[in-house]
């Protein structure tokens, strides 16, 4: 018997597989929220030893034999692209907002670059109705502009000059909300395996020349850091993944938020910082908006489904 049987036939593992699919979203959930937590003290703990772009290689690199084994009993004709400059597109994309989240990680407190990564739906939503001609109504409109009043708050842009830490954290935000759109187009055509997997592993060849300029050899610490970077990583999307196959979006988004007490909590321990009370009132903001765009966005095209069915009854 291999030891994935033996995973799945021990009684824990029944009585979880037993449980309402909403039960088990919600454990997903929360166990992505963690993980994606974990990845920021990562980031900078392999960060003390190494340049970022090097970090990010790695990251990418190790991650890829976490990866594509789990993936390839699937097989192989998963893997396949359709349209190969989209997928280059979106790994050059997502090298971007990487580079510019990790930085963000190390220069400004943890609490307040997960505070602001809460903006990313808004810029899904405007870049839908910017390049996918999606039209936004009234509400969805207020509910941006409310967003934007959240990532105010948190800058405070009349306090003095804004830190290049908090722009690069809106610069990945914004990274991560064209990737979304393009994934949003890529799920069309592309199979699930091929979007995850050429991801990491289109980034491994992106990020290699200036991770060779700056290279050094880790360390055995850092190599653990490296190695729980790239398995928190993994980990973290494929909870993800199973979450939103068992549940609506609407059902699992505002436990989303956790990631903010979670980073303030781990931030507190490891590197003795305590965000501001600015940075948990814009987070709020910020989040009561986004809560409410993917709320709009799940009863649309929960609309639209019913109307298509209707005009095109099977």
């Amino acid at each position: 018997m291999s030891f994935i049987q033996k995973l799945n036939d021990n009684p824990l593992s029944n009585y979880f597989w037993d449980l309402a699919p909403q039960k088990r979203a919600l454990i997903f959930m929360f166990l992505a929220m963690f993980f994606f937590t974990g990845m920021s003290v990562f980031i900078r703990k392999s960060s003390e030893q190494l340049h970022i772009m090097e970090v990010i290689f790695l990251r990418n690199l190790l991650a890829c034999f976490l990866i594509i084994p789990i993936m390839i009993p699937s097989g192989i004709h998963t893997f396949k692209m359709h349209e190969p400059k989209i997928f280059v597109f979106r790994a050059i994309v997502g090298s971007l907002g990487m580079v510019a989240g990790f930085i963000a990680f190390i220069l400004i407190p943890l609490a307040q670059a997960m505070a602001i990564s809460f903006t990313t739906p808004i810029f899904v939503t405007i870049g839908a109705a910017l390049l996918l001609g999606e039209i936004i109504k009234l509400r969805r409109i207020i509910a941006i502009f409310v967003g934007f009043l959240g990532m105010l708050v948190i800058i405070q842009p009349g306090a003095g000059v804004v830190s290049i830490g908090v722009a690069l954290a809106f610069i990945s935000a914004g990274a991560h909300s064209v990737n979304a759109l393009l994934v949003k187009r890529m799920t069309i055509k592309e199979s699930p395996n091929a979007i995850v997997a050429w991801m990491v592993i289109l980034i491994v060849p992106i990020t290699i020349v200036p991770a060779l300029f700056v290279w050094q050899w880790p360390s055995g610490l850092t190599w653990i850091y490296l190695w729980s970077l790239a398995l928190f990583g993994t980990l973290a999307h494929m909870c993800f993944t199973r979450a939103f196959a068992s549940a609506e979006v609407t059902s699992l988004q505002p436990l989303e938020f956790i990631k903010l007490p979670m980073t303030a909590l781990i931030a507190w321990m490891i590197f003795a910082e305590v965000p501001g009370i600015w940075t948990w009132v814009g987070g709020i903001i910020i989040f009561a908006s986004t809560a409410y765009i993917t709320h709009r966005e799940a009863k649309l095209n929960k609309s639209t489904l019913v109307n298509a069915n209707l005009l095109d009854p099977k």
